[in-house]
């Protein structure tokens, strides 16, 4: 009677030295986003990333922001796709360009992917455009994990999730406290649809229209996978000059929920936000899904972005000033709305108008 060979981890479906190849194959990447405060302090393969906060002693009272966040189900067009060194842009947007509303300058960022099988390279080329879009966002990438779960995960199947610090001094503080009546709502263009709504956006595009990721779409001018694969845009170094040249009073970032309900987390008590659709035409993509699954224009606003991906808003004497600085920087931006009393039966925020054509 032959005896049955004793379970170990690999049997069981997780493969160690998988793992250490792949952190092998990211080092390259990580060191490429090292801020002063965290060159030389360990390195890749730590307990803990490690960040020097005697940095914090130039500033008169520092305040910490945090913020997490995943790219949700984006994560499948990827995979479908065969792409992965783009999915790591949208992370650090989604973690950073949080972090920046308050007026914080991301410092250090941290990943955590889950996979049902290490294939280093696939996990390598994740890390990439995390630490790509750390460049972008101007912070570092200090650590992470890549969990291995079999059984739980298909081999092929993953997820990504990270979480970031920024430092901002107490009295540059932006937010509610500061918007005034008469202040203007800036807008700056989206990439697309960036890292939201991709649930909506898959059943209406997949399951209803039968649209297929290899087809070239014609009004979108590619194929449909290159466009749900576009990165979401990195605002954070953006949003950080404009704080240095302009009085910005408060950013939204436009993510889940949409425009109005996002703006709205920024307008305080007493005051209301109105936005202009006029000002502004959504890319194709917008309306390929609102077509394709019949989806209403309120269930549209309330889902995506609807090519707005961050608000600023500003004095109207500072309106000049904050276009000329994101024009020097390549943003596309416009003015979308202003800031008025909100009325008996006004909400925090409201889009008027039709888009324009």
């Amino acid at each position: 009677m032959s005896e049955t060979p004793g379970a170990s981890y690999a049997s069981a479906g997780v493969d160690i030295e998988a793992g250490d190849r792949a952190v092998e194959l990211m080092k390259e990447w990580v060191k490429k986003t090292q801020r002063p405060e965290v060159a030389g302090l360990g390195g890749l393969g730590g307990f803990a990333g490690l960040f020097d906060a005697s940095a914090f002693k130039r500033y008169e009272r520092p305040l910490l922001a945090s913020a997490t966040d995943g790219v949700g189900t984006k994560v499948d067009i990827a995979r479908r796709l065969g792409v992965y060194d783009t999915i790591g842009h949208d992370l650090v947007a989604m973690v950073m360009d949080d972090i920046v509303v308050c007026g914080a300058e991301p410092l250090f960022m941290t990943d955590y992917i889950c996979v049902g099988k290490v294939h280093p390279e696939r996990v390598a080329a994740i890390v990439k455009g995390i630490a790509e879009g750390c460049v972008l966002a101007g912070c570092s990438l200090v650590g992470g994990e890549t969990a291995e779960h079999p059984g739980l995960l298909g081999p092929d199947d993953f997820d990504v999730a990270g979480a970031g610090t920024g430092v901002v001094e107490a009295d540059r503080l932006l937010g509610p406290d500061r918007i005034r009546t008469g202040d203007a709502v800036i807008a700056m263009a989206s990439s697309g649809l960036h890292s939201n709504g991709y649930s909506l956006v898959r059943h209406v595009l997949f399951d209803r229209a039968n649209l297929k990721l290899d087809q070239h779409i014609e009004e979108l001018g590619r194929t449909l996978g290159e466009e749900l694969l576009e990165p979401t845009k990195i605002y954070s170094l953006d949003c950080l000059a404009l704080t240095r040249t302009t009085d910005v009073h408060a950013y939204s970032h436009i993510t889940g929920g949409g425009l109005a309900a996002n703006l709205a987390r920024v307008i305080p008590d007493g005051l209301h936000a109105t936005v202009d659709r006029s000002t502004w035409a959504p890319g194709a993509i917008f309306d390929l899904v609102g077509k394709a699954g019949a989806v209403e224009r309120l269930e549209l606003e309330k889902t995506l972005n609807m090519g707005v991906g961050m608000m600023a808003i500003v004095p109207q004497d500072a309106v000049d000033s904050a276009l000329a600085t994101l024009a020097d920087r390549g943003v596309d931006s416009w003015v979308a709305g202003e800031i008025t009393e909100r009325g008996e039966h006004a909400t925090g925020a409201a889009l008027t108008g039709d888009y324009s054509k």
